[in-house]
């Protein structure tokens, strides 16, 4: 009998999909459950120079989910007569961004959250570009959210200025960003770069962005329950630090990009 070469033979031996179901809830309730220090730091990947379309990009990943991908466009002429220089910032969530419950795409809801993350994310940045050496141009950012696992607007902040200083823009330093949040509870501590879950419980959050060579905050956010203002003191100085310790990582890989782009200009 001949064979139908249309159909698309599947495996000779297979598996019920009930025996995996419980594998990665399973695993997230572990994770979810394993207390953490809350002055820790989630492991954290970055690389710049990722896309060829783009003058400047780069990728952020932190454990747990969180993936971030900006692109950056240098000097282009304005449309109005501005004198000054002017940052233009776009935050994007992908569909698939969000696990569990989430803002339905392209609701009105979603357009206002990407709307506060686009001014949060410019209100971080214009303090850390030299825009009065841009006059009447315009430079932009575009960032988009491939999936949420927490602390996603620190992360954007991250990866917005690496991807301009990958483009060359001239910037006075680089824009590092740390999220904080804190647990329920009388005695709730604050969390460094809390996950989904923990952000889900949180009853006040705060996103610090900090230019740590020149040791100047370019911007604070948060919201919440009213916490006593000591607590606020000690989560600031937290997410300081957190800054303070990131800061390395980040400039190790604008440095990596930067060889990389130039051992391939001198293999040309």
């Amino acid at each position: 009998m001949p064979l139908d070469h249309r159909r698309v033979r599947g495996p000779e031996e297979s598996q019920p999909p009930e025996l995996w179901i419980g594998t990665g809830n399973e695993e997230e309730e572990e994770e979810e459950a394993s207390p953490r220090d809350p002055c820790a730091l989630r492991p954290l990947f970055a690389r710049a120079g990722l896309l060829s379309q783009a003058e400047g990009s780069a990728y952020v990943e932190l454990r747990g989910g969180t993936k971030v991908l900006c692109a950056a466009w240098g000097p282009r002429e304005a449309p109005d007569t501005a004198a000054g220089g002017r940052l233009l910032c776009e935050f994007r969530r992908a569909p698939f961004a969000g696990r569990g419950a989430r803002l339905r795409p392209g609701s009105a809801a979603e357009r206002d959250a990407e709307r506060d993350a686009a001014s949060a994310l410019r209100e971080a940045l214009e303090p850390a570009v030299r825009l009065s050496r841009y006059p009447r141009a315009r430079l932009a950012v575009s960032v988009l959210l491939l999936q949420d696992g927490g602390s996603a607007l620190a992360a954007a902040i991250s990866a917005a200025a690496m991807a301009l200083a990958d483009a060359g823009v001239e910037m006075y330093d680089l824009a590092v960003g740390c999220a904080l949040c804190r647990s329920p509870g009388p005695d709730g501590a604050w969390m460094l770069q809390p996950g989904e879950a923990e952000e889900r419980q949180a009853v006040a959050r705060l996103t610090v962005a900090l230019l740590p060579a020149l040791n100047q905050v370019s911007a604070v956010l948060g919201a919440g329950q009213g916490s006593p203002p000591d607590a606020w003191a000690q989560a600031l100085r937290l997410g300081l630090d957190g800054c303070h310790r990131l800061y390395p990582v980040l400039r190790q890989s604008l440095l990596r990009a930067a060889r990389r782009r130039d051992a391939a200009a001198a293999t040309t």
